[in-house]
């Protein structure tokens, strides 16, 4: 098979790369790891030369290119159905599904608490809205778990997890949240040794992006 080529931003920040590279090593699936990173504040002019929206992630497959998050987890899932990207049943896969395009389409709020693994751990003004939003997200992790037992939303590591995963950041770096159940389920997450392969290499990037410095 063509060699699969995914090119991400800096891992300390891009929480949007992060998404589809965990999916990808959490479930097996080979492919090649190109970090571009966001050199100047509006991104980086060679987003322009690999994306057709001059933005990442970004995934290479031959002549293909798919762009998006969930596009490239779904994508990687047709080409790989025994690797276990999403639940086996159709009912767990359609909630899979629906939490992971409310994670992509909503939450806006809780995007002034911007994904960054480097930054200590500290408390910072709220806007309105992202108390709404960390309640949503509580009570999604919280049902899932509890259906399947955990420790993960399905029982294991699936791309709805991914899907979370830059979340579990924010609510650890900006002390978000307090709930027993949600602790256990960010701990499980971070426990994961493809979490752990991310984490490791963001806390080595030597680049710092202002902007996401909140």
């Amino acid at each position: 098979m063509t060699k699969l080529v995914l090119y991400v931003g800096n891992k300390n920040y891009s929480s949007w790369s992060m998404r589809p590279w965990l999916a990808l090593t959490a479930c097996g699936i080979p492919f090649e790891d190109v970090v571009i990173p966001f050199d100047f504040a509006t991104g980086n002019p060679r987003f322009r030369e690999i994306s057709p929206t001059g933005r990442v992630p970004v995934l290479h497959h031959g002549e293909n290119r798919v762009w998006e998050s969930l596009a490239i987890i779904e994508y990687a899932a047709e080409l790989f159905p025994d690797a276990g990207l999403w639940p086996e049943e159709r009912a767990d896969r359609a909630r899979a599904r629906s939490y992971s395009m409310e994670m992509l389409s909503g939450f806006r709020a809780l995007r002034a608490c911007p994904m960054n693994i480097r930054r200590p751990r500290k408390s910072i003004a709220l806007p309105d809205g992202v108390s709404e939003d960390v309640a949503r997200i509580e009570t999604i992790w919280r049902e899932s778990v509890e259906r399947s037992g955990g420790p993960f939303l399905f029982g294991r590591f699936t791309a709805a997890d991914a899907m979370f995963a830059p979340v579990v950041n924010r609510f650890e770096t900006y002390e978000l949240v307090t709930d027993p159940a949600t602790l256990a389920y960010m701990d499980a997450v971070k426990a994961h040794p493809a979490f752990r392969r991310w984490e490791e290499a963001a806390r080595a990037e030597p680049w710092i992006v202002p902007e996401d410095e909140a």
